[in-house]
């Protein structure tokens, strides 16, 4: 059964505690936290201070997404306690076995991110130093965007590829998920799916978390 992880970008801002408490009673695993900053993206989000007014709310861990430049400058900010994951982009970092190795010397799980037209070949030779690969299936800076078929494919190339050296990570794919989509991408490999408007614009959560793992009710 993959995991889910509500992005917060879909949720009501005016109400976003009790939009999270909601979420975790409603049976998520992790809470998405999209970091935009208008340069890397063309769309700016929200900070490290948004994410740390949650922790009297939140009751799963944290799944950091940061789709900035520079984020070796911002990576403590986003480490917490509930923190387990902090993804960058492969496109947003020069140096990207350096920054990966920057956010596991904070006790955090490293990620790295791929838009639709990054290819996986180019993250081979880091596959063996990640904890998470998030394969993006819209192109980021915005949400409630349409899935692209094709990140099912590179899904499949990832999978393989962890099953023919032994590798670890988890495969995590973010944009346009939802329950029509989801049982394919769990059948390729993914382990954790991001899901922001199939969730929260939902009026019964836990029903839209429990259709998207695909667990017949």
């Amino acid at each position: 059964m993959a995991k889910i992880a509500p992005s917060i970008l879909a949720a009501d801002f005016a109400k976003l505690g009790s939009e999270v408490a909601d979420i975790c009673k409603g049976g998520c695993d992790f809470i998405h936290v999209d970091v935009m900053d208008g340069a890397f993206v063309p769309n700016i989000s929200f900070g490290s201070a948004v994410m740390k007014s949650l922790n009297g709310y939140a009751t799963v861990p944290y799944d950091v997404h940061l789709m900035i430049e520079n984020p070796d400058q911002y990576l403590e900010e986003f480490v917490t306690d509930s923190t387990a994951y902090i993804t960058v982009h492969y496109e947003a970092c020069p140096h990207i076995c350096r920054t990966l190795s920057h956010i596991k010397e904070h006790g955090v799980k490293a990620g790295v991110s791929i838009n639709p037209g990054t290819p996986v070949s180019c993250l081979e030779a880091v596959l063996p130093f990640v904890d998470m690969v998030l394969v993006m299936s819209v192109n980021p800076g915005f949400g409630g965007q349409k899935f692209i078929p094709e990140t099912a494919k590179k899904v499949s190339q990832l999978n393989k590829l962890r099953k023919d050296n032994g590798y670890n990570f988890e495969i995590e794919v973010d944009g346009g998920v939802s329950d029509k989509n989801s049982g394919l991408l769990i059948s390729c490999g993914a382990d954790i799916l991001v899901a922001g408007s199939a969730v929260f614009k939902h009026e019964d959560r836990a029903e839209a978390i429990m259709r998207i793992k695909k667990v017949d009710a």
